[in-house]
């Protein structure tokens, strides 16, 4: 037989499994396994007769919540393709991906309904769906009658579009496909243990694929129980852990870093997690030697949304010795780097392109075939773009990034999409986008401007005029100004140059 792996297929199974478990903990109502996969299928059934069929794209902004995840499987079970929006973007930002995606139905929280409203006449939505309908919106349907019957899905069918920006500005869409999410996990559990009876705390947008499908759908999986904070607040996180037991937890170093910083930490009760599983940034020996002495062991991976999102995994035992590597490639999988030329590179310690193969590797971008072929090679390895190496034991090492990603607090900015909108201030000449390193957010969005003759621009100034138009997280926190920015013979500014200059400032 073909086993079912497709996401709507294999939670209602654990529902039959595990119907009285407790699956899902939100602001302190709990749902068991059933219960969860009833408002799952009432959600399907009304999805349905608003005219979603398989294939289609089914929609959803908002901070976390349950309605992100009934509608993520609602829309698996009809074979529907789920597309995560990321609420910190801007309305003609959400425009560009709702339209590129196709979106058949849109559902948003209350609170998001605002970045919809102005560009509605902008998307191709033919419903818009909301937790609370008003003014255009329908409400929420996860009660009432349920879905007759799931329509089946091939392991390779996408089961969902995840946004990444490229470095042109404009975000491709990562096709991840039910056998993709489900090898990462087969992966992970490889990696460290996951038990029936963890609870893991949630907290990282579910967006990102990191919050989403690091610990959460693999807690499922397992029939475990998934506590979910809206918002991170650092705070809340340390208490939490102790009221309901908390076992894991995935989240970047700031978010870890920060949990450190609150008053009290020195006494809070972590007796009960089993690990922390950490990305988006190597962590740093003080953060790993504080939890350790709290006897709470960190493990760390290095992967991108294209990838579902695991390249590679350095487990606690090599935490110290193999300080600031990214670890090893996962049982289900392959990492090689990379020469100009693309030969692999041999020789330990030497710097080249980070590729890698497995299953849980992406379908490709998104109607993008040339973006596709562009970063999958014929022999089916994906260029990650970043550069590093590969020590005498197999440990990868990430150096730098081809493309000039910036990553600040666990999201990614792109550089090009930020130069081109600050490149309209009246002020601005020219203008380089770098990221330097920084304690709280691992990098920092820094804008070196060269201004027109007679002008002058502040940090102030650039952030108010980009703010209409890009997320927060995307605008400088730092501004430099210079004469002239300093650029290579075909005209190329010399980032590294300017990293160099200001990396110390």
């Amino acid at each position: 037989m073909d086993p079912d792996i497709g996401l709507g297929h294999w939670l209602a199974r654990r529902a039959d499994l595990s119907p009285n478990r407790r699956a899902l903990t939100f602001e302190g109502t709990t749902w068991s396994f059933a219960e969860l996969q009833h408002r799952i299928d009432c959600l399907a059934a009304d999805l349905q007769a608003g005219g979603v069929c398989h294939g289609d794209r089914v929609a959803f902004l908002g901070l976390n919540q349950p309605a992100f995840f009934e509608t993520l499987f609602a829309a698996a079970r009809l074979g529907a393709i789920f597309v995560p929006l990321n609420f910190r973007l801007t309305g003609s930002e959400l425009s560009f991906i709702v339209n590129d995606a196709g979106v058949h139905t849109l559902v948003a929280d209350a609170q998001h309904r605002q970045l919809v409203d102005p560009v509605r006449d902008e998307l191709p939505v033919r419903r818009f769906v909301s937790d609370s309908g008003a003014d255009g919106w329908e409400p929420l349907r996860d009660d009432g009658p349920s879905l007759a019957a799931a329509d089946p899905v091939d392991p390779d069918e996408v089961a969902i579009i995840m946004y990444t920006s490229g470095t042109t500005g404009r975000p491709k869409g990562a096709m991840l496909t039910h056998a993709n999410l489900w090898w990462n996990n087969a992966n992970a559990m490889h990696q460290f243990d996951v038990l029936e009876d963890d609870v893991t705390l949630v907290v990282a947008p579910l967006f990102h694929i990191g919050g989403l499908n690091v610990t959460t759908l693999l807690a499922w999986q397992k029939g475990a129980e998934v506590v979910l904070h809206r918002i991170f607040d650092p705070a809340a996180c340390v208490e939490d852990i102790a009221r309901y037991g908390v076992t894991t937890m995935f989240g970047v170093p700031a978010m870890f870093l920060f949990m450190s910083q609150v008053p009290g930490f020195d006494q809070a009760d972590l007796t009960t997690v089993r690990t922390l599983v950490c990305g988006g940034a190597p962590v740093p020996e003080p953060l790993i030697k504080l939890f350790n002495g709290r006897g709470v062991p960190i493990n760390q991976g290095y992967g991108l949304t294209e990838t579902s999102p695991m390249v590679s995994f350095l487990s606690p035992e090599w935490s110290l010795a193999k300080l600031g590597s990214a670890g090893r490639a996962p049982l289900f999988g392959e990492i090689r780097v990379v020469d100009e030329s693309n030969r692999p590179i041999t020789t330990p310690s030497t710097n080249g392109e980070v590729c890698y193969r497995g299953p849980n590797l992406m379908k490709g971008y998104w109607r993008r075939p040339e973006a596709t072929a562009a970063a999958i090679d014929p022999e089916g390895w994906f260029h990650t773009g970043d550069v590093g190496y590969l020590d005498e034991d197999g440990f990868l090492y990430i150096a730098d990034r081809v493309k000039d990603m910036v990553i600040t607090g666990g999201e990614n900015v792109y550089p090009a999409e930020v130069e081109s909108v600050l490149h309209e201030h009246p002020a601005v000449a020219d203008v380089a986008v770098i990221g330097l390193p920084d304690e709280r957010w691992g990098e920092a969005v820094v804008a070196v401007v060269a201004t027109h003759d007679g002008t002058e621009v502040t940090l102030e100034d650039l952030r108010e005029f980009a703010g209409e138009r890009l997320a927060r997280y995307k605008l400088p926190i730092r501004v430099e100004v210079v004469d002239v920015l300093p650029r290579n013979p075909a005209g190329k500014v010399l980032k590294f140059e300017l990293r160099e200059r200001f990396g110390a400032g």
